[in-house]
């Protein structure tokens, strides 16, 4: 399902993604090599139209991983060893936008974001269908929640170790 689709089914932990995708401006997506090893690299998140949506430089390794098998994992980055800020990661299938209105209100986005855009047909475009999602935070106060499309969502207490 689309963002928004996501976002209507499970609020609470659209919005805790959201937060940590938007504010940190940057992610890592995990996607499949042709060997069957994972890849794990840096991309810059986007939301646009109720969609989340990864840009990618023309014919990147992890764009081509995409092209060949959608399925990947969209996690936030953690700058603190400890878990205390919260990690969230979706588990989804990247879609080729190819269509030009979205790839132009795309562009729009970045530029107005950062002052610069990706010029025309030379990147990847992907938008991210969500199947599952989920968020823990570490430690004492440690918590964790957890959705599946057409489940509803699950949240459980950290216990100590």
């Amino acid at each position: 399902m689309r963002w928004r689709e996501f976002a209507a089914a499970c609020p609470e932990l659209a919005s805790v993604g959201e937060e940590r995708l938007r504010g940190r401006e940057l992610c890592l997506v995990g996607t499949l090599r042709r060997n069957g090893y994972p890849r794990i690299s840096p991309v810059e998140p986007e939301f646009v139209d109720g969609e989340l949506m990864l840009g990618m430089m023309w014919r990147s390794p992890k764009a081509l991983d995409l092209l060949r098998d959608p399925r990947c994992v969209v996690h936030s980055v953690v700058s603190d060893r400890e878990g205390s800020e919260g990690d969230f990661k979706l588990y989804a299938r990247a879609v080729d936008v190819q269509d030009a209105d979205v790839r132009r209100r795309y562009r729009e986005t970045v530029k107005a974001r950062i002052d610069w855009e990706p010029s025309e047909p030379r990147y990847h475009l992907f938008s991210i269908d969500v199947e599952s999602a989920g968020f823990v935070v570490f430690g004492t106060d440690g918590y964790g929640l957890a959705w599946e499309a057409g489940g509803r969502l699950r949240r459980w207490e950290q216990r100590e170790s």
